[in-house]
């Protein structure tokens, strides 16, 4: 893939790709290596973005996705690695996912709950992680059940058991971790959503936007979201379907 100095212009104006992570999604930010570089599938994308436009990275961290996504309208970062949600598209532009993660429910020992269609009834308290994709989703879909935000997943799965909410919202693969604390827990049965994981750039950069939608097809189609996923040894997670 050929890079025009405009591309480059537009996704590197300071000289260098500032790379927004969420390190709260533990499935595409794991922790980072002696020497402070961050691991993981979404770094290893963004050093191979950075390699392309011929520009260094410069990785700028944020603890939930929310805070992630709000870092646009600073000017914070260049592109970012978070899901792809509505809600965000207004100032955010996003390529097609490269990733997608299931989304279910976590319910206590002696839990009714045994359906979706259970879950989204009067009466039922659902935890959940604050601006989060899967909140953001949650938030359009429920008719009945009453989303509680907590800042971050550990907050969110902290929230559920302590105040003995009926359920948690949340990544399946972390889930999986969740009822392992919580004896006699329940993963309820397929998946409400899939998060789209996407890389986005600010709206306004147009030629950004359409050099990113090039560069995922690209690495999908080359193996390299798969390599990623095998070598971080990440599991619960699948590569989006071409777009």
């Amino acid at each position: 893939m050929s890079v025009s100095p405009a591309t480059v212009s537009e996704l590197a104006p300071t000289g260098k790709l500032r790379i927004g992570l969420n390190y709260s999604n533990f499935l595409l930010v794991l922790k980072d290596a002696p020497d402070g570089s961050p691991q993981g599938i979404a770094p290893d994308l963004g050093r191979e973005l950075a390699s392309r436009l011929g520009v260094k990275p410069d990785f700028v961290k944020f603890d939930a996705a929310g805070k992630l996504a709000d870092g646009v309208k600073k000017g914070m970062w260049d592109v970012a690695f978070l899901g792809n949600e509505p809600a965000r598209a207004n100032e955010i532009a996003f390529t097609p996912a490269y990733l997608e993660i299931p989304v279910t429910y976590l319910v206590p020992a002696g839990s009714p709950l045994k359906s979706f269609a259970d879950v989204d009834q009067p009466g039922v308290r659902i935890a959940v992680a604050d601006q989060s994709a899967y909140h953001l989703f949650l938030t359009r879909s429920l008719k009945k059940a009453e989303l509680v935000a907590a800042d971050g997943i550990e907050g969110s799965y902290k929230m559920f058991a302590d105040l003995k909410l009926e359920a948690l919202a949340g990544l399946k693969p972390r889930l999986i971790t969740d009822a392992q604390r919580l004896p006699g827990s329940r993963i309820l049965d397929g998946q409400v959503t899939a998060v789209q994981q996407s890389i986005g750039t600010p709206k306004s950069r147009e030629t950004a936007a359409r050099y990113l939608k090039e560069f995922v097809e690209d690495v999908k189609a080359k193996g390299l979201i798969g390599e990623a996923i095998s070598r971080h040894k990440v599991n619960g997670v699948t590569v989006a379907p071409k777009a």
